[in-house]
């Protein structure tokens, strides 16, 4: 370890050099007043040559957040964002419940209000708005949200905060932080700052699970008739998938992955029988959770009483959800990887007694599972022609088009089962809070963190002007990171239309032609947006157009490294 010091400066120099030091290769920002110390320091480094987290102009904030979780959904790493005050703060609060619920890491951080009045102090109040924006807690705003808050007050914390920043962020269960800086702070002179290299602190190491507990789960698997896996999150990490894919095969036991957030299992794996659970509730004696937070919804269909359900996980309880009454006969905390590795090899031991109990499962699996994979293609052959163009038909010429390691990201109605994903890493759904306007700040934040692979972004009309999409493409031009944009435009809040017929089937507004509060007036021309960033687009509305269409947007992404958006004119639910 060694000791480097810095002579002269501000906190500001500090800083930065720390965030060089512990790794940060990115600071996504969306600059303010608070920000003076800050940029004079990053204007210093570049000046004499020094490294900086390259600092990335976003003008939204919510762009800025997801582009953050995209650099490390790819990357592994933690991204720096830094937003103006509270103003600055509130219009990140989405990116933050989005990062909090999928247990994504953000090093999150803004500027302070500054609160000297009078006096010559460096960074102290010069204009009016700092009279207005200061609040009593700025750390409140996003408390509920973040698994830890602090304010940066001196030279003397400045190193224990940027680490414990870091590493609280890093640690199961992983998720936003959020530091706050005062410009007099940012401001202030040092002289002999020293800190540790490389950091005296770390993350801690994920938990390993119960072994006692797990061969109680191993027990209970070998004497099932019928059970089950149902994942959402399985495939975050990357070595997940080849673990799910060991114990799946091993014992026969189908996968299922309701509302899949990653590639848990190759699509083309004898045990992934598709994207719903429900079918199987009704057979299943076992179900095994792994990571997931909502595995089935109690009022449409629940397993059978007397199932066995065993919930894995980080935090296999959801202890931050307020209430949450999923059973569990057994809940073994632990990363999943090791988890499954450890369930594996306890099954092996017990392998020999039930293995023509096994092998019937998976000779009726097999069966099973052509039977589905017949009626997805029946389903496909019916959509191939409709119009407006149906999703299905879309995800599947995107499907014959792109290359396997091409990363999707699904923000839109593309249907998973039209869609061959066989390895992890190439499919990401972020938006486990529910706040819509990710997926295009995701999708450049993979470009950024994975130049040279092809990132298709899928996205509906409605997440499409969530995603704050003037300020996205600016970035993708600016940085020259080309994406290709799908817009599934069906001119309505397909999710508000599907739920207020779940709730009134038999309503005034499922009987109506069109509900109100649930369509646009105006079939908008998205791939206009996109030309104001020098962008390519085009709408289509013809399904026999789709796959010439999206050769012709690949060829400008790949060939001519522009970004382009497709305006798919499609069906609604």
């Amino acid at each position: 370890m060694a000791i480097n010091t810095i002579e002269s400066g501000t906190i500001a120099d500090a800083y930065i050099e720390l965030l060089v030091d512990r790794g940060i290769e990115f600071l996504f920002a969306n600059a303010g007043t608070d920000f003076a110390p800050l940029i004079e320091a990053l204007a210093k480094f570049e000046a004499q040559g020094r490294q900086v987290p390259k600092p990335i102009v976003v003008p939204h904030e919510n762009v800025a957040v997801h582009m953050a979780l995209g650099h490390y959904l790819q990357s592994g790493r933690p991204q720096l964002v830094m937003v103006h005050v509270n103003v600055g703060t509130a219009n990140s609060m989405c990116g933050l419940i989005n990062a909090w619920r999928g247990n994504l890491p953000v090093i999150f951080t803004s500027g302070r209000t500054p609160y000297s009045e009078e006096g010559n102090v460096p960074g102290g109040r010069s204009g009016e708005i700092h009279w207005p924006q200061e609040m009593r807690d700025q750390g409140a705003m996003v408390r509920e949200i973040v698994k830890w808050d602090y304010e940066v007050r001196n030279s003397q914390t400045l190193e224990a905060a940027v680490d414990r920043a870091i590493n609280l962020a890093m640690t199961e269960p992983k998720g936003p932080v959020y530091l706050s800086l005062p410009r007099e702070v940012l401001a202030e002179p040092i002289v002999n700052f020293s800190y540790a290299s490389p950091s005296r602190h770390s993350a801690a190491t994920a938990p390993f699970p119960d072994l006692d507990a797990i061969e109680r789960a191993a027990d209970i698997i070998a004497k099932a008739e019928n059970p089950l896996i149902i994942t959402a999150s399985c495939g975050r990490d990357r070595d997940e998938p080849a673990r799910l894919a060991a114990l799946a095969e091993l014992f026969a036991i189908p996968v299922t992955q309701r509302k899949p957030r990653y590639v848990a299992l190759d699509s083309d794996h004898p045990m992934h029988l598709g994207y719903e659970p429900d079918p199987f509730l009704g057979d299943a004696d076992v179900i095994l959770v792994l990571e997931a937070d909502v595995p089935w919804i109690p009022n449409k269909k629940a397993p059978r009483a007397d199932a066995k359900i065993i919930h894995f996980g980080i935090d296999p309880l959801f202890t931050n959800y307020p209430l949450r009454g999923f059973p569990s006969d057994l809940s073994i905390t632990g990363a999943l990887a090791p988890a499954m590795a450890a369930l594996t090899h306890a099954l092996e031991t017990r392998l020999a007694g039930a293995r023509d109990r096994v092998e019937a499962r998976r000779k009726r699996l097999a069966e099973r599972r052509a039977t589905q994979r017949e009626r997805w293609a029946a389903n496909l052959e019916k959509a191939r022609h409709e119009t407006p163009i149906n999703p299905a038909w879309v995800t599947h010429c995107l499907n014959e088009l792109k290359g396997e390691d091409d990363i999707v990201i699904k923000e839109g109605p593309i249907t998973y089962e039209h869609l061959k994903l066989k390895k992890p890493g190439t499919m990401f759904f972020t938006g486990a809070g529910g706040a819509l306007g990710w997926g295009l700040g995701t999708a450049l934040g993979m470009k950024a963190a994975a130049p040279d692979k092809r990132v298709i972004c899928c996205v509906g009309d409605g997440a499409y002007m969530f995603g704050n999409p003037l300020p996205a493409h600016y970035v993708s031009k600016a940085e020259g990171w080309p994406i290709l944009t799908l817009v599934f435009n069906n001119a309505m809040w397909g999710a508000v239309k599907r739920n207020t017929h779940e709730v009134y089937p038999t309503g005034y507004a499922s009987k109506s032609n069109r509900e109100p509060l649930t369509y646009f007036t105006e079939h908008l021309a998205f791939d206009k947006a996109v030309e104001t960033a020098g962008g390519y687009g085009e709408t289509v509305s013809d399904p026999a157009q789709v796959p010439h269409a999206l050769e012709r947007a690949m060829k400008v992404i790949d060939v001519e490294k522009r970004q382009a958006l497709l305006n798919i004119v499609c069906k609604g639910p």
